[in-house]
């Protein structure tokens, strides 16, 4: 199957250093730093990269398994929201919030929430990070 990568480089102490992060593809690259992190300071952080990962694993999941039950998506939107907490003396991921919203024709509410619930369950980045509580609230548009 496929590898992907990613790099990341940190130079410095926690809180006086600094660091960039960029995607094997060229895709993006972009800098972080404790500031971005823990407060609210310019750049990214680990986690708002999990969180588009996570966004674009459900999305094109979901699409999959609307597809497959015959439903053809004309836009699925997700949000993720991953909260980093303080927990047992470090730090941790604690959940991540999915919010879907889609615009799918012809399918009813139980069953678009049935197939929401099965791609949150098979995405492979929901598999990889299993350990987290992963909430869905799914809309149909």
């Amino acid at each position: 199957m496929t590898t992907r990568t990613a790099t990341a480089e940190w130079t410095g102490g926690l809180k006086d250093g600094s660091g960039t992060m960029a995607l094997g593809s060229g895709a993006y690259k972009g800098e972080y730093g404790f500031k971005s992190r823990f407060e609210s300071g310019p750049g990214t952080n680990p986690e708002e990269l999990i969180g588009a990962a996570h966004a674009g694993c459900f999305s094109m999941a979901f699409s999959l398994i609307l597809g497959n039950e015959g439903f053809k998506p004309k836009r699925i939107h997700t949000t993720a929201k991953v909260h980093l907490e303080s927990k047992d003396g470090g730090f941790a991921i604690t959940r991540i919030e999915l919010e879907n919203e889609s615009a799918v024709d012809g399918i009813e509410n139980a069953k678009f929430q049935e197939l929401a619930d099965v791609a949150k369950q098979n995405c492979p980045v929901s598999k990889a990070l299993a350990g987290v509580d992963i909430q869905l609230r799914a809309k149909l548009a």
